[in-house]
């Protein structure tokens, strides 16, 4: 007895090879599973509860799974809906799938699951929630100023909405391991090797010598699992497949979620033929306490930017020095003028892209470009202050000279206007797990019936 798990690429918006996922369906998989969102791409996201992928892209790709999860006669799931996985989001994915279901004449049923929780909940059950590491400076009165929090569902919530009949599921926030592990083990498959697998296919055919085709096949059974890509040409290799652990993972050989710990220090990794890897040895370590982490986002503050172009040699080379000194000129000017210091009223940061941007002090490479990118970011509680904060830097960072006894030095502003009103900022705040009495006590599932005809 095995459960076959297809899993057509890392995220939706990220694009699959059509014949890959073709040949998935072909194989009679017993479900299908994908991510849809990720905090790789910082917090604005959660917290405005904001999808970071086109609709557009994500209803081309959905268009495609639904038709193929209709082929495979089997449930069609996508964890952490609309990047952020907030109530918003589920939504979001929710009026999508209803659109598609209409245009394709589909009757499905539809459970969704919420992860969304209100602040003032996790503030009054504060003392059920427990810091990660490295512990942040976080109290109960933070969560009040939270625009957004959600906690992170496992296996067990998504084995619910599995359990309810689902055609479709649409989660919100996930762990990206619990949609793909969460069948296996309702199935009696191995706990390790139902989480360890999940963890390698999380990101789709990244385990494999084809990770932009996206589509690959994961083989549960009671002692382990195979992982098969599904691209023409591709394969995957016991080096390959065991290092993807080290993919966002702190420790290459323990894996946190929801109930336990996953150990797969005693793993085994074997090549079954030129495509395919068996794996066998994985561990579950159940925990004392079921947890689910938290994630929160606040509003930190608004933004604006400038971009300025420097390309001659001198200054290209000396581009450090002279942000240094435009930046100590700068919070002269605006405490004269505006009377406003920093960082108290403001931040004034200054990004060198071709030399440091990425790394900053941590850059150790030698620049040699022919021009660096100078990009001054204002931070400010209103976008009022940091856009005027802005409009007093311009004509500095076009003319502004390395030193005071030489002639007027001319950049360039590669836009005009020059300077943008970026909007609000937010932060992530929590890095926190929450004890839960019963999984599903902090989740809500939502199962509706859609029936439509084509017009």
């Amino acid at each position: 007895m095995a459960t076959r798990v297809l899993i057509p690429n890392g995220a939706i918006g990220l694009g699959f090879d059509a014949a890959a996922l073709a040949r998935g369906v072909r194989m009679r998989p017993d479900i299908i599973c994908v991510d849809g969102g990720s905090t790789d791409s910082g917090p604005y996201y959660l917290g405005t509860g904001t999808s970071k992928y086109s609709r557009a892209a994500t209803l081309s790709e959905w268009r495609a799974l639904m038709l193929a999860r209709a082929e495979a006669g089997v449930p069609l799931v996508v964890g952490t809906a609309g990047t952020c996985g907030t109530d918003s989001t589920v939504d979001w994915m929710y009026d999508i799938t209803v659109e598609l279901a209409r245009e394709l004449g589909h009757k499905v049923r539809i459970a969704r699951l919420y992860s969304s929780q209100h602040t003032g909940d996790v503030a009054r059950g504060w003392d059920r929630v427990r810091p990660l590491e490295p512990v942040q400076p976080v109290t109960a009165a933070d969560c009040e100023g939270l625009t957004n929090i959600v906690a992170l569902a496992g296996a067990e919530q998504i084995g619910a909405a599995l359990s309810a009949g689902a055609d479709i599921v649409i989660a919100g926030r996930t762990t990206d391991t619990a949609t793909i592990a969460a069948l296996p083990l309702q199935r009696g498959m191995h706990a390790g090797a139902a989480w360890h697998g999940a963890k390698i296919g999380e990101c789709g055919a990244l385990c494999s010598t084809n990770p932009t085709s996206g589509v690959i096949v994961i083989d549960f059974d009671t002692e382990g699992f195979t992982v098969t890509p599904m691209a023409e040409g591709a394969a995957c290799t016991p080096e390959l497949v065991a290092a993807h652990m080290l993919y966002e993972n702190a420790d290459p050989f323990i894996l946190h979620e929801p109930g336990g710990h996953l150990d797969v220090s005693r793993a085994r990794y074997e090549a079954l033929d030129a495509t395919r890897v068996r794996v066998t040895g994985s561990t579950w370590v159940p925990a004392k306490d079921y947890t689910v982490k938290l994630e929160g986002a606040r509003l930190a503050g608004y933004q604006s930017t400038i971009l300025a172009l420097l390309r001659e040699p001198r200054y290209v080379q000396n581009a450090q020095a002279w942000v240094d000194r435009l930046s100590r000129f700068l919070d002269e000017q605006i405490h004269s003028r505006m009377g406003l210091t920093a960082p108290k009223d403001y931040t004034l940061d200054f990004r060198l892209i071709g030399q440091n941007a990425t790394l900053g002090g941590l850059e150790t490479a030698a620049p040699t470009a022919a021009e660096v990118g100078v990009l001054a970011i204002v931070t400010a509680p209103n976008q009022a202050r940091a856009s005027e904060i802005a409009k007093l830097a311009n004509p500095f960072l076009l003319h502004y000279p390395l030193t005071d006894d030489e002639p007027q030095a001319t950049f360039a502003f590669p836009f005009s206007p020059a300077d943008w009103a970026r909007g609000p900022l937010y932060e992530f705040v929590l890095n926190h797990v929450m004890i839960l009495d019963d999984p599903m006590s902090a989740f809500r599932l939502e199962v509706t019936e859609v029936s439509h005809v084509p017009a």
